[in-house]
């Protein structure tokens, strides 16, 4: 083996695995060459060329045999996790064709390079589990056990970016192996870091009439660190009743509120009912009596419908596996609570982690800048992925989140990667 290590690239992203996998490599003293390239979302593709300009973006790698791609020594790819297909099924998940793991099966199998580094969703290690005391679900289990049988010694581990220098909590699995020994992806030294850290600082805030009315109720200082959802949250939660924002409150109304958010959870209700229960019932005016008895109680509540905090419904029963309204059974109160029905769900402050960034929600995150909020920057959305300041990310923000939530964290690849060649290392 010489200092060149080869590698390609699948699912690429925007190339983080790759940029991770070749701060390992510089790190151990090797040059470094990716000699393969895969990808089909178009901005994605878009954001590759922008980064690697001189270097072609193959399409579709189910198109592509094994054999027209280059020798290689390492095999990158943050492979989509799809449901088993009815033929893996067929043969109690013995079989791998119809997910695309089987791509990087056949590529590992025909090319026989040294390792991989592969990563998932957290959710990959659970998926299709038969028995709640697995460790693992079946679909874990048969890539491991296909990696087996290629001739690799495989590691896996889940990891939190937290933990490595990212302001961000977001857990992903790790599977890594070479054909000599198993990676040991344990025992990382943790670094932390607070989103004040890698933010921006003057640029233009936002405004909307439900910024206003935010701003209107709280200082930027309460503001941060807190959500905006009609759910229980303690007291860094902001409910719609707090802002107004679907008519006015009185004190009583919010304290009839906050208390309906607490005992429409309770198991009692669904007995009374004698329906199973649910993580928020419709309440009859007689039940929310026993804990809330109000002159003008009623009146109240009506007018909280008529505002839209509340909805006047059925309760649910199960049918199959979802619910319906249960119709000869009374209805009763229950709040307005769906998820993202605000312009923002969270306002993160300097001294905050993010949530796990997924493409959906990015866009009602928002941050303190000033005496403002805004969303994030690309750059500082790149930052919170542990990207270098010099990568590429030119396409409008809605496109960049879509890409942004789907990528990887540079750092955690970085550590993971360096595990691995230092495998590789013995054999130079």
């Amino acid at each position: 083996m010489n200092k060149h290590i080869r590698f390609i690239d699948l699912f690429a992203g925007i190339g983080g695995i790759r940029k991770g996998f070749e701060i390992a490599c510089n790190r151990k003293g090797y040059t470094s060459e990716c000699v393969f390239t895969s990808e089909i979302k178009q901005h994605a593709v878009e954001v590759l060329k922008q980064n690697h300009p001189d270097e072609k973006i193959h399409g579709d790698i189910t198109q592509i045999e094994a054999k027209n791609i280059p020798d290689f020594d390492f095999l990158l790819a943050g492979f989509p996790c799809q449901a088993f297909s009815s033929a893996g099924k067929r043969l109690g998940f013995a079989d791998t064709r119809g997910t695309l793991f089987f791509e990087v099966e056949r590529i590992l199998k025909e090319k026989k390079p040294y390792g991989f580094v592969l990563e998932n969703v957290e959710g990959l290690v659970n998926h299709d589990k038969e028995n709640a005391k697995d460790k693992i679900g079946k679909t874990l289990r048969t890539i491991l056990g296909h990696l087996d049988m290629l001739g690799y010694k495989v590691s896996w581990r889940v990891l939190n970016a937290k933990f490595f220098g990212i302001p961000q909590e977001r857990k992903r699995i790790y599977i890594v192996g070479t054909l000599r020994e198993c990676p040991d992806i344990s025992n990382f030294k943790h670094t932390s870091a607070v989103l004040g850290d890698i933010l921006e600082k003057g640029l233009p805030t936002e405004h909307s009439k439900f910024i206003d009315n935010l701003l209107a109720h709280y200082s930027i200082e309460e503001l941060a660190g807190k959500s905006i959802k009609d759910k229980r949250g303690g007291e860094n939660n902001i409910h719609s009743w707090d802002i107004e924002i679907k008519g006015s409150v009185s004190k009583t109304q919010r304290e009839l509120l906050n208390t309906m958010l607490k005992e429409r959870r309770k198991k009692k209700w669904a007995e009374e009912y004698g329906i199973d229960w649910m993580d928020g019932m419709p309440l009859t005016l007689n039940q929310i009596k026993t804990f809330f008895n109000h002159p003008e109680l009623e009146d109240m509540l009506n007018d909280l419908v008529h505002k839209k905090y509340l909805r006047y419904e059925h309760p649910k029963k199960k049918v199959g596996n979802h619910r319906e309204p249960d119709t000869q059974l009374p209805k009763g109160y229950n709040i307005v609570a769906g998820k993202m029905s605000f312009e923002i769900s969270k306002i993160m402050g300097d001294n905050d982690i993010a949530p796990t960034l997924v493409a959906m929600d990015m866009q009602h995150l928002y941050v303190t800048d000033g005496n403002g909020l805004r969303t994030l920057s690309l750059k500082e959305g790149l930052r919170l992925f542990g990207y270098p300041d010099d990568y590429k990310l030119d396409v409008e923000k809605s496109l960049g989140y879509d890409l942004l939530g789907n990528t990887v964290v540079v750092p955690v690849i970085a550590e993971v990667s360096t595990r691995v060649l230092d495998i590789y290392c013995k054999e130079v």
